[in-house]
């Protein structure tokens, strides 16, 4: 709401959550009278609604963003889209039948220090054949342990808890999910659902990837022993059929004293290409291999990590009905590549392509 209020080309008609402490900060953030909702079929019954923003906990962007786009309202859902290939599936045929604008909260394929790089670099084929992207996202503090406010060890007469849960499993009220769904498999799938989805999505983006052809993965809770369910330090292979496969790594344990990095590398035969999320100054850089490239060393700045320049193509496309960049169908394969690391890591087996997650047609 933040990063749209700052386009000044929205009006802010409803807000909907679970817990009317959060309704009421997200009415004061709209700037504007608004109606509130604990339930988002009430919402989307409004007729003077052109668009969604679906940030929910991740087991609710299916269901929210399906039911959003057949009330015909275009979306933007944070990233992980899903987490269940099957979910997937049915997003995009919501998409398609209802030709809604679907954008995906993956702004790594929007920040300009990206798509520097895939214009000048990769799409120019400087870049050579690649034959490893590397991403990593480390140092993230949402994976650590939370200090849960106090008074919330009983849960608030303002928060309806069994509708939080909706489609994830029902467990007693527990505080540690709900102020930290990014530990919990069915609620924000770990750092590999929740955070390597941007910097993957990114490798997708930079290499025009669709289908992996296989994933493995290793890691385990080797510090937070505090009952979470997902790793605390995890590395992925993900293999495609391009000849090219993707790394990614993960760990929260040198958190919070150590910045914060992301990004994606690219090692091709025409050097090194690479770009990092939070990184200003030197936001990307290339390095050339001499045996391929007469071209010089080079590196640039960045804006940061922001979700600014996706929520602009979002509107630019609501109003042209053009298809966005990080699309529906482009994030779906991303995303079932986290998802097959996830099912890798949980099974400790090398994990195919099913072609019964191939999109419908």
């Amino acid at each position: 709401m933040k990063e749209l209020n700052k386009t000044g080309q929205v009006q802010w008609v409803s807000v909907c959550d679970v817990y009317n402490v959060r309704r009421d900060q997200a009415a004061t953030i709209a700037g504007a009278p608004v109606k509130q909702f604990n339930d988002h079929r009430q919402l989307l019954d409004m007729k003077d609604i052109d668009a969604v923003i679906v940030a929910t906990p991740d087991h609710w962007h299916p269901q929210i963003a399906i039911d959003a786009m057949n009330a015909g309202k275009d979306v933007y859902v944070e990233k992980p889209i899903f987490h269940k290939p099957e979910d997937g599936q049915a997003m995009v045929r919501a998409a398609r039948a209802n030709k809604r604008i679907f954008v995906a909260g993956t702004q790594g394929r929007t920040l300009p220090q990206f798509a520097h790089v895939k214009k000048n670099y990769v799409d120019s084929g400087i870049i050579g054949k690649v034959g490893v992207a590397r991403t990593w996202y480390t140092s993230n503090s949402g994976y650590m342990d939370r200090v849960i406010p106090s008074g919330m060890e009983k849960q608030p007469d303002g928060l309806d808890w069994q509708r939080w849960l909706g489609p994830g499993p029902k467990v007693p009220w527990n505080p540690q999910i709900y102020f930290s769904p990014y530990r919990w498999l069915h609620y924000d799938g770990g750092p590999i659902m929740g955070i390597g989805i941007h910097v993957i999505d990114s490798a997708h983006h930079w290499l025009d990837l669709t289908k992996p052809a296989a994933a493995v993965a290793g890691g385990g809770i080797y510090y937070f022993k505090d009952g979470r369910d997902t790793p605390d330090t995890v590395s992925l292979i993900i293999e495609y059929p391009q000849d090219v496969m993707v790394t990614f790594l993960a760990e929260s344990l040198t958190c919070p004293d150590v910045k914060t990095s992301a990004g994606v590398e690219l090692r091709g035969t025409g050097g090194v290409a690479m770009a990092e999320r939070y990184v200003v100054d030197t936001a990307w850089r290339y390095t050339p291999n001499k045996r391929y490239s007469d071209l010089p060393p080079a590196s640039g700045t960045g804006p940061g990590a922001t979700a600014e320049f996706n929520v602009k193509n979002w509107l630019e496309c609501i109003r042209t009905r053009q298809k966005p960049v990080a699309n529906i169908e482009a994030v779906f394969y991303s995303t079932m590549a986290c998802a097959m690391g996830s099912m890798a890591y949980r099974s400790g087996t090398k994990v195919y392509w099913n072609d019964a997650w191939n999109l419908p047609a």
